[in-house]
């Protein structure tokens, strides 16, 4: 995953120049934080109606977590700060919704963005992990419609991603 992700990220920085004009702003640390701890609040609540509303919700929210066990967790920290979370913000929303964007419009945009984000997820045939990468996709890039900035979305994945998968998982 590390890899083709890391990929997508590179593709996205070659092929949109104005990525790599971003620079950091003084609220995007916060703003990041902020939202990454908003969207855990979402999951939370999801993760319990998941486990009541669909039959296979308990075993598949286990299993996306079973995968904290396949490398040590200084791994999956540095993969998932370093290359998953910046890579997928960089393609998602500064490639393919920015893209979008020109193309249909922000409200547009942002939902086709988001539908197709979600839709990839499908070929894991985990349809838990798939409605929440969709939620997560709708979020960011509502964040990303708003504002047009990438650095807040970044530290708002980055910071979701490890403690939502290493320190406080939902369930």
């Amino acid at each position: 995953m590390t890899v083709g992700v890391g990929a997508l990220g590179a593709y996205a920085m070659l092929a949109e120049p104005a990525l790599r004009r971003e620079r950091p702003r003084l609220g995007d640390l916060a703003g990041g934080l902020g939202s990454a701890a908003a969207l855990y609040g979402i999951f939370l609540a999801g993760d319990r109606m998941a486990r009541q509303i669909m039959p296979a919700g308990e075993r598949e929210i286990g299993s996306i977590y079973e995968l904290r066990t396949a490398a040590p967790r200084p791994a999956i920290a540095t993969a998932l700060a370093l290359v998953i979370g910046p890579s997928e913000e960089l393609f998602w929303r500064g490639l393919v919704q920015r893209n979008l964007h020109r193309r249909f419009g922000r409200l547009r945009g942002w939902l086709l963005a988001s539908s197709i984000y979600g839709a990839v997820h499908l070929v894991s045939e985990n349809l838990t992990l798939t409605g929440a990468a969709t939620t997560a996709g709708l979020f960011w890039g509502a964040l990303y419609a708003r504002d047009q900035r990438l650095t807040p979305l970044v530290v708002s994945h980055i910071s979701w991603d490890l403690w939502i998968f290493l320190v406080a998982p939902t369930g």
